[in-house]
């Protein structure tokens, strides 16, 4: 993979990144969001630590492979192998959306923790997108037969969530909403909610979970950073 190296100004480089809609460079935009607390803070270790990593994926991966062995292989490495896994204890920390700090300690959000998970599931030849699920990030692989189905993983936990399963959870996010597994309202809430994330609906997120935490530490410095980076954000969506 080939990645620009950071410019002297943070937002300046952030802004780069982020103006192009196609070939958005998601990992490359995550790892900056650490500027946010320090503009020194270093994206390209970053992106040459998921190469390794990728580099460390592809010698578990043959070319007969069929996608839900890659799907398996994938999961294998990145849960059991590497021990990525959710931050139980501090979930709140800020921390935990900083790209470095996910990779050194293999703790992070569900949303920090798919960035680097869809990094290697599309290195693997899969068809992977982030979900925004409602309340927890969740991500999937689309696959090529029956059409339409996919998998939807849990990247803070590594589950394989069933239909049934999907359900339950958006059930505490919708009130009045019954879990009806054979409803036609179950799969159009389903069809709403899997829809593909975009990189810069990943990035929103991302920067939303930070906006509330510096918001509740009063934090204005780092708050200020924060909404700088999600007007550009919104700049582009409405240009």
């Amino acid at each position: 993979m080939t990645y620009q190296l950071p410019q002297a100004d943070s937002l300046a480089y952030f802004k780069s990144l982020v103006k192009v809609e196609q070939s958005f460079p998601l990992l490359e935009a995550a790892a900056c969001l650490a500027h946010v607390e320090d503009d020194a803070a270093d994206v390209q270790t970053v992106l040459e630590e998921v190469d390794h990593l990728v580099h460390l994926l592809s010698r578990r991966l043959r070319a007969d492979m069929d996608t839900l062995e890659r799907i398996r292989v994938v999961n294998h490495f990145f849960f059991e192998e590497c021990r990525f896994t959710g931050n139980v204890n501090h979930y709140d920390d800020p921390h935990n959306s900083f790209m470095a700090n996910v990779i050194k300690t293999r703790r992070g959000i569900p949303v920090s923790l798919a960035v680097i998970w869809l990094e290697l599931a599309q290195s693997a030849q899969l068809d992977a997108h982030g979900v925004n699920f409602p309340g927890h990030f969740l991500v999937k692989v689309n696959l090529p037969h029956p059409r339409g189905a996919k998998l939807v993983v849990d990247p803070f936990t590594g589950q394989v969530l069933a239909r049934e399963d999907l359900l339950v959870r958006l059930a505490t996010w919708m009130p009045g909403f019954e879990v009806d597994v054979h409803s036609a309202a179950a799969d159009h809430a389903l069809s709403q909610c899997l829809g593909d994330a975009r990189p810069r609906d990943i990035l929103v997120r991302m920067l939303r979970n930070l906006e509330e935490i510096y918001r509740r530490r009063e934090s204005p410095d780092c708050l200020k950073a924060v909404e700088d980076r999600q007007a550009l954000l919104r700049e582009r969506l409405n240009s």
